[in-house]
């Protein structure tokens, strides 16, 4: 299929195994997770975007991610869930984007990833209760993650201008709640690390 057009714009949220901030968001990849293995479930919430002319609005997608150590090594393995909503084009031009083969943004997917265990259509429930980000698949994700507040009590710890892969603005939080069970994989993150970014994507 030949490259085209696209965007997604919204919000992500990450979950992952780092007892704090994890080391690889800043140092882009080139330090271990703070556990070894760096697991993690990151949702997206597509406020506006399209794949050519397919229309990828109001969207929500996850992508669980298994990375055996240091993140710029590869060998990572992927599974997709794409909102029940979305349409066959919408899916199929999902899939694209969170491969890497469309491109742009999410292109260094195409290369670290060694396993992609598939994708498949869920309910996607994705909402904020004043700060807390809520994430639910029934039966496969439970999480809540809520920023750290910043040194004036009122605002939230943000990193800007950082070239993590995710997005720029990174906030800074903690899972309230985390668990995953999917594919085999049993995870319960609660306490840990996690990030919210402004989600800001394109290509090809």
């Amino acid at each position: 299929m030949a490259m085209v057009s696209w965007t997604m714009k919204g919000e992500v949220f990450r979950s992952c195994s780092c007892a704090v901030f994890c080391p690889s968001v800043l140092s882009l990849g080139d330090y271990p997770a703070t556990e070894g293995p760096c697991q993690s479930w990151a949702g997206f919430r597509v406020d506006s975007g399209h794949h050519g002319d397919v229309d990828l609005s109001g969207l929500k997608a996850c992508l669980v991610m298994d990375i055996p150590g240091i993140t710029s090594r590869g060998n990572w393995t992927t599974a997709l869930f794409i909102d029940k909503r979305a349409s066959i084009y919408a899916s199929k031009a999902l899939q694209r984007i969170f491969t890497g083969r469309a491109g742009g943004s999410s292109s260094l997917l195409s290369v670290l990833v060694g396993r992609f265990l598939g994708d498949a259509w869920a309910p996607i429930v994705c909402e904020t209760r004043d700060k807390t980000r809520i994430f639910q698949i029934p039966d496969i994700i439970e999480g809540a993650l809520t920023p750290i507040p910043g040194r004036d009590g009122e605002g939230e710890t943000v990193i800007t201008n950082a070239a993590y892969w995710l997005g720029s603005e990174i906030t800074v939080a903690k899972a309230e709640r985390s668990h995953l069970r999917a594919h085999g994989r049993d995870w319960t993150f609660a306490g840990r690390s996690a990030e919210i970014c402004k989600l800001d994507w394109r290509g090809p």
